[in-house]
């Protein structure tokens, strides 16, 4: 990565205009009949259930011994999750530092979900950073996990919020649409979500992106955050079917409708991108909303029902195998 010809292909992005990146479709913040103050005051008088009040159940998994003959999928709640197929590892959106915040003590993990550390991640071949925002991109993890991560990938102009952590020859940013061969049978693509970015009062400084992974013959989504829009059918009729999409499901508003989807709109993503299965992500560790904290997999699961649409709800740490093992109890009703 060149600090020069970044600022470059930033410039030249097509999705990049008036000095800030831009969602496909125009995406307000918040609709037009709700004020700031409005946001403000809902966000001051949050029900206590956006908590949970126990330790939510966690499966401990050694993920330096995990057999991984299909891709096996280990959530770690929130949007951080460990791919593995045959020796090739994936990390994404780590963040284990307990926080979800600029500062420590705010939007601290729920009891008992912030089990799994850097110390338990073996060495990393690929790590993913879908966005800057402080619940994707945590520096105090990154710089834990500096020694062990041997490329990066993630969307143009992030790589400002690495380079404490990684050096900049390992770190590839994308635009929207850009692939790239990893190994003979790695390719990961760029594709468009509906989101924003920020670590401060400045939006739009990098972009934000989903990603297409294929992987040893296997097809899988990797949605980092978006609201609903109709890119979701476009890269499903460009690079669908999906065996497995991981899509957010959770920390919706209806003051924020564009940028988070609800959960019923998670099933339809995942229909207009062709999955053969859905794993929802961005629930179980932090709490950013105002709804209940297992709200969100009690809706998706019965809308994906309703549409026939296979849905796995591992337990943090318990693995998934595409094609063969998908955890479906719903222990979130403890």
């Amino acid at each position: 990565m060149d600090q020069k010809s970044t600022s470059d292909r930033i410039k030249h992005s097509l999705h990049f205009q008036n000095g800030a990146f831009r969602n496909l479709s125009v995406t307000p913040m918040k609709p037009e009949n709700v004020t700031y103050i409005d946001m403000l005051k809902r966000s001051l008088n949050r029900p206590s259930d956006v908590k949970p009040g126990f330790p939510l159940p966690v499966v401990k998994t050694d993920l330096h011994t995990l057999k991984a003959d299909a891709p096996t999928i280990v959530w770690f709640g929130h949007s951080s999750y460990f791919i593995k197929v045959h020796d090739f590892t994936i990390l994404v959106d780590p963040v284990f530092s307990g926080s979800a915040a600029p500062f420590s003590f705010m939007i601290k993990a729920f009891p008992g979900t912030n089990t799994y550390r850097a110390s338990d991640m073996p060495e990393i071949d690929m790590l993913i950073i879908t966005h800057n925002h402080y619940d994707h991109l945590d520096k105090k993890t990154l710089a834990q996990l500096s020694g062990k991560v041997k490329s990066v990938y993630t969307p143009l102009g992030v790589a400002k919020d690495l380079i404490d952590a990684f050096s900049a020859d390992i770190i590839t940013e994308m635009d929207w649409w850009e692939s790239n061969q990893v190994q003979d049978e790695i390719n990961i693509t760029a594709t468009p979500a509906r989101h924003f970015s920020g670590r401060g009062l400045k939006r739009g400084g990098s972009l934000w992106a989903s990603f297409v992974l294929r992987i040893f013959g296997y097809n899988l989504f990797l949605g980092g955050d978006s609201g609903y829009d109709s890119h979701f059918k476009e890269i499903g009729n460009k690079y669908g079917p999906f065996d497995l999409v991981i899509l957010e499901n959770g920390q919706y508003n209806e003051y924020w409708p564009y940028i988070h989807m609800m959960p019923e709109e998670t099933v339809e993503a995942a229909i207009d991108l062709q999955a053969k299965a859905l794993l929802p992500v961005h629930w179980g560790k932090f709490a950013l909303s105002v709804h209940p904290w297992n709200e969100s997999p009690e809706r998706v699961t019965r809308a994906a029902a309703e549409k026939h649409l296979l849905v796995t709800t591992p337990k943090i740490g318990q693995p998934v195998i595409v094609g063969s093992n998908y955890p479906q109890d719903a222990w979130w009703r403890i």
